[in-house]
């Protein structure tokens, strides 16, 4: 049996606040220095793999203030928070399983910690990590079905599937929270011999609360049985079933553990915190946070403006002929 102990996700997937941030730092920066030395930032994964840049020829004499501005490490952030959101219908969309969608999630976070939004867009990395996901959790979905359910083309999930697969270092084995809620659900039961009806409500708090937490930057500070328990005692709280001190403190893990109660109840409590001053971005935000990103790739107003009369004109002719027959 696969243990957390000895995995890759605990060994190489779980950072300080200080080196996550580091990490979401040096991706900014990488893309800034792109932006500098390409004119644009957004790469094109090409049907073999490659990795394109999209040159837009750089005017040294153009006033400084009219060239792209990158996004900020704020805005990258809102940027995936709004995708991780979307990760989560499409998923939903599919029925599909909370194991599935957590381990998409957490390919998604670990993805960004190598590249930057402006490299590459959110909106083509959400499908393809489903994808992996639904392949390592045997729930298999082909990109077709996957792609024509959400009327997106299927071929950027496989263009972009190497990619995903080489950013994630081939690390696809995760450790979810939901299974550790079954099990400290389970000894909650021993401990203090609830009723199953209790227990049940428990647990199904349990599991809204880990929802909440898989959207923070949680997963990638601490491990999965920490943000069980505090899913299960932010639950307790609520609904008031147990004394969750003293069970914390019978705990054999913690016993066994370099940890004392009150090291643990700080990590928990670092858990509700994430879960507590997480902020979605308003749709004010996301204009703003999109029409920067355009302006990253090459894309102006003047493109979109120019798509638009394309469609137009592709409409007048379908309605033109249309008319004719």
């Amino acid at each position: 049996m696969a243990d957390f102990r000895t995995s890759t996700h605990r060994e190489r997937w779980i950072f300080t606040p200080h080196d996550l941030a580091a990490k979401y730092e040096a991706a900014n920066r990488r893309a800034i220095q792109t932006l500098e030395k390409y004119g644009a930032t957004r790469m094109e994964v090409d049907e073999d793999g490659t990795l394109l840049y999209r040159e837009t020829p750089v005017n040294p004499s153009t006033e400084k203030h009219s060239r792209p501005k990158p996004l900020s490490i704020e805005e990258e952030r809102y940027l995936r928070i709004f995708y991780e959101n979307k990760l989560r219908e499409v998923c939903g969309a599919f029925y599909f399983p909370h194991k599935i969608q957590a381990t998409a999630l957490i390919y998604f976070k670990r993805f960004y910690l190598q590249w930057s939004v402006m490299e590459h867009h959110p909106k083509d990395i959400i499908l393809t990590c489903i994808y992996t996901a639904c392949k390592i959790e045997e729930n298999h979905v082909s990109a077709e079905e996957l792609g024509k359910g959400i009327s997106q083309d299927h071929q950027v999930i496989l263009n972009s599937e190497m990619l995903v697969l080489q950013s994630l270092e081939f690390d696809l084995i995760v450790y979810a929270p939901y299974r550790s809620v079954e099990g400290f659900t389970g000894a909650i039961t021993e401990f203090c011999g609830g009723e199953d009806d209790q227990m049940q409500m428990l647990k199904a708090a349990a599991v809204e609360e880990v929802d909440k937490i898989m959207l923070t930057d949680a997963p990638l500070l601490f491990p999965p049985g920490q943000l069980a328990l505090a899913a299960l005692r932010q639950s307790n709280e609520v609904h008031g079933i147990l004394d969750f001190e003293s069970y914390l403190s019978s705990e054999p893990l913690l016993q066994n553990s370099p940890q004392s109660l009150s090291e643990l109840n700080e990590r928990l409590s670092a858990i509700d915190s994430l879960v507590e001053t997480y902020k979605f971005p308003s749709d004010k935000d996301m204009k703003h946070i999109n029409r920067k990103l355009k302006s990253c790739w090459g894309l102006s107003s003047h493109d979109d403006s120019k798509k638009r009369e394309k469609k137009s004109k592709q409409k007048s002719k379908h309605n033109a002929s249309e008319a004719e027959n």
